[in-house]
């Protein structure tokens, strides 16, 4: 299975896709994934609405899947390995499959 998903801007190259000053802690995947999957996956624990990637909430994928998709990218779905850190990855990898069809 392919999830695709839309990345955040954050106009730094190479950089957090977060603002400067506006970090969120590594284990907040809520807000991580509202900053970097939203646009493009839906999850209704996220109110997010997103029509390019697969609905997550049907999927229900593990973290195991999030986190090997998050970080290598497939089909539409850019890579986020050196754009998030590896708690980053890991804590939307956790969020999305807590919450993922509940």
């Amino acid at each position: 299975m392919t999830l695709a998903a839309c990345g955040g801007d954050s106009g730094e190259e190479g950089g957090e896709s977060t603002p400067a000053g506006a970090q969120p802690a590594a284990g907040n995947g809520a807000e991580l994934f509202t900053q970097n999957c939203a646009n493009c996956h839906t999850l209704a624990a996220a109110k997010a609405n997103g029509q390019v990637g697969p609905n997550l909430d049907d999927l229900r994928p593990g973290p195991d899947l999030v986190k090997a998709q998050t970080e290598n990218g497939g089909g539409a779905m850019p890579a986020f390995k050196g754009k998030l850190s590896d708690a980053e990855i890991q804590a939307i990898a956790d969020y999305v499959s807590e919450s993922a069809g509940a």
